[in-house]
This record gives C-alpha cells, sequence and structure tokens, in this order.
C-alpha cells in the first residue's frame, strides 16, 4: 500500500490549476490555496508522473510481512451434495497436486457435512494426502454461518498456504465469506493458476468484460483463495490404490449456531448440462431468425450433441440461459464443439477454449474464432452446415467429415 503526499511549499494558483485538471478522476480539488485529494482517487498517479514536477509524490508503505513459513500446503474444498462429490473438486485436486509439486507442498482436501466418512476415503483414489472431515448433524444441510465455523477451524489447525474453492453456487457463497474471516483477498472464475517458488499463487482471470487478463497475486497475505469454474482444469485419473489419511476433526458444536432454519428440501429434475456435454454445437450471431435453428438442432442431433450459444441469442430468446457459453454463462470442455457463425470474443472463448477439437465456421476469414479452432471453415453456415448434414445422413464418419475443413495453423 501507499499514498500521496502534496508538497505545499511548491503549491502556487497555476500549479494548482495543472494538478485539478490532470486528474482524470476529478479527486484533486481546490481548498484555500491548497490540494485536497478525495476518495475518488485511484492512485492512478498520473498528478505525480504528469503534474507540476515535484508537488506531489508517491510514498510506499511498509506494512507488517507474514511469515509465509507458517503456512503450508494447497487445500481443496470438497464440494458436495449429500455426500455426491461434484466432479469440480477433482479437478481442483488435480491442479493442486501440481501446484503443491513445485514448492514441495502437501495437497490436503476439506470435506463438511454429515455421514460423509466413508465418502472421504474416494478422495484419497485421486491423490490427496489428508482429508480433513467435518461430520456433524448440525452440517447435513449447508447453511453459510456453520459451514464458515467449519472452514475457519479447519484453516486456524491445518493453516494452508492456498485454498482452491469450485464456483459453484455453494463454492461462490462460502468462499467470500471465509477469505473475509482472515482478511485476505480472494480471486474469482480464475482461468489460469500458477505457483512461484516463494508459495505465491498467481491467479489469472479476465477483467473488465474479459478484454485483458489479470494477474493477480496477494503475496503478503495467508491463506490465499482462488474459486475456479467447473470444466476449467482436467481431473486425474483415478488410482486403484488408496493413499494418504482421512482425519475426523473435533471442534465446539456451539459454533454451528445459525438464524437459517432449513424447513424443506425440494430436490429440481436432474437436467443435462451443457457443461458435461460431449459434443457441443453453439451458435452466434450468424443465425439469421429462430427458425433456422432447426438446422442447428438438426446437426446436434445427428452428433448426439447439444445446442449452446452466446448472450445475443439468449437476449433474443432463442435458446434458454442455462445455454450460453461464456464468462456470463457455463464453461464447456467436450470432446467436440462446432461453433456456427460465432465472431469469437473473448468473453466465449474463454468458456470453450479447452475443448478437445474445436470446429469454426464463419464467412469472415478474419473471425478471431480461428484463432482458438484446430480446423476452420470459411463459408455461409446456411451452405456450409446442409453439406456436413448430407454427409452424416450418409453414413460418413466424423473423421471424414472433418476432413472437409481446413485446419488452422
Amino acid at each position: 500500500m501507499g499514498k500521496l503526499l502534496v508538497h505545499d511549499n511548491k503549491l502556487n494558483k497555476e500549479v494548482i490549476e495543472k494538478l485539478v485538471k490532470v486528474c482524470p478522476f476529478n479527486a484533486l480539488i481546490a481548498n484555500e490555496g491548497k490540494i485536497e485529494i478525495t476518495a475518488a482517487c485511484k492512485m492512478c498517479k498520473l498528478c505525480v508522473k504528469r503534474g507540476p514536477e515535484g508537488v506531489m509524490e508517491y510514498v510506499e508503505e511498509e506494512g507488517p510481512k507474514i511469515d509465509k513459513s507458517l503456512w503450508r500446503g494447497i487445500s481443496v474444498y470438497v464440494d458436495h451434495v449429500e455426500g455426491n462429490i461434484h466432479p469440480v473438486t477433482l479437478e481442483l485436486i488435480g491442479k493442486g497436486k501440481e501446484l503443491a509439486a513445485k514448492i514441495g507442498h502437501p495437497v490436503y482436501a476439506v470435506f463438511i457435512g454429515h455421514n460423509i466418512k466413508e465418502k472421504a476415503q474416494e478422495l484419497l483414489h485421486y491423490g490427496v494426502d489428508e482429508v480433513f472431515v467435518y461430520d456433524y448433524e448440525e452440517l447435513e444441510d449447508f447453511r453459510i454461518e456453520p459451514y464458515t465455523a467449519a472452514f475457519e477451524d479447519f484453516i486456524n489447525k491445518v493453516k494452508p498456504s492456498s485454498i482452491l474453492v469450485g464456483a459453484t453456487t455453494v463454492g461462490r457463497s462460502l468462499a467470500p465469506r471465509v477469505a473475509a474471516r482472515f482478511k485476505t483477498g480472494l480471486t474469482a472464475d480464475c482461468t489460469i493458476l500458477d505457483m512461484k517458488e516463494n508459495t505465491d499463487l498467481v491467479q489469472i482471470r479476465p477483467a473488465f468484460g474479459g478484454n485483458i487478463m489479470a494477474q493477480i497475486i496477494t503475496s503478503n497475505n495467508r491463506p490465499q483463495f482462488a474459486t475456479v469454474r467447473y470444466k476449467i482444469f482436467s481431473a486425474l485419473e483415478r488410482s486403484k490404490s488408496a493413499k494418504g489419511k482421512v482425519t475426523v476433526c473435533d471442534m465446539s458444536t456451539d459454533k454451528f449456531e445459525s438464524k437459517i432454519k432449513v424447513l424443506q428440501i425440494t430436490k429440481k429434475e436432474k437436467e443435462v448440462s451443457i457443461s458435461d456435454a460431449e459434443v457441443v454445437i453453439a451458435a452466434g450471431r450468424g443465425i439469421k431468425s429462430e427458425k433456422d435453428m432447426q438446422l442447428v438442432r438438426e446437426l446436434a442431433d445427428l452428433l448426439g450433441g447439444q445446442i449452446a450459444g452466446t448472450r445475443p441469442l439468449v437476449e433474443a430468446g432463442w435458446i434458454d440461459a442455462k445455454q450460453q457459453i461464456g464468462l456470463s454463462g457455463r464453461t464447456v470442455k467436450p470432446k467436440l464443439i462446432i461453433t456456427l457463425g460465432i465472431q469469437g470474443s473473448v468473453q466465449f472463448v474463454a468458456g470453450m477454449n479447452n475443448s478437445e477439437t474445436i470446429v469454426a465456421i464463419n464467412s469472415e476469414p478474419d473471425a478471431s474464432i480461428f484463432n482458438v479452432a484446430h480446423y476452420g471453415i470459411v463459408g455461409d453456415i446456411y451452405e456450409v452446415v446442409p453439406k456436413l448434414i448430407e454427409k452424416i445422413k450418409n453414413g460418413e464418419a466424423l473423421s471424414e467429415v472433418a476432413a472437409t475443413v481446413t485446419p488452422q495453423a
């Protein structure tokens, strides 16, 4: 952290006028021959760089340094429903092992719920060194206060250096609350994670609407928190042998008091999510009318895939919001995705660029979607898609269909 200093002895009417004009946020105000810095200041330092020389000065403030050696291990929160572990947890364990290997740290999992002791054993087949289990009747249903208390107890006892949480409904509620308890940073919806030798977690996520990739490091805070969406990373293969151990944790149940009382749980019907689909046909602005979505459906049905799309199609009411791919939609990682008439904005690409095979069809040769596609067809989707459908109906294998497109360099 730092602060701005004003050298009043160098102020005069002309200097004050220049300083007021140079601030893009109107954070510098002239007041009785002096300069006041308001709360609108963003610490951009333009007043130091472009203002009259020597008038404004930025001073770094030395704060207390954290002892990083006291914090050890990469921890993963086990997201589950009635003990059924969400697959994002297995993806994060895989990533956690990769990060831990760089600094020689163990990988932990924190499992909070009721009647989960036996299910905790399953995590040992994925390379977790130790699973910390909080198994209490008061934790049967997810309520934010008891779960936060258990999570806080785990951190105080184990002191993990970094904590990874799935960006699910539960994870997005729990992670920021726990991070606030420890006055530490949290980076949401990370797409890339890396680890420095000094145990600083490098957290990268899209920012400013996906126009830039922000690199965030909380170098003087522990633990470090990051949430990650489902299908961003790959899960490890399940090992036949189980290594590591399960530790059942004890804590006072007085901390499980909650203002929330669960009266009834109504289970919603299971639905097939595009995040779990192995084949996805994604449509964009290139689709001219709602009736033309039938062409997309036909291709999806032939390939046993699901329909998805971009935000404009959601706003037009042609697809459901749950079928949207991108930063404000779902993340997908299918074996095959075919994009139809999609330009390839950063927001969209962030939700599908980890797909195994990407085939892009677009009439504009300079469309940015071709930068991430493995195969690309420059052409009108109303001409190309019917031909693809015809070839598939004629019994040609997908490999033969793929051979008709132009590989991207």
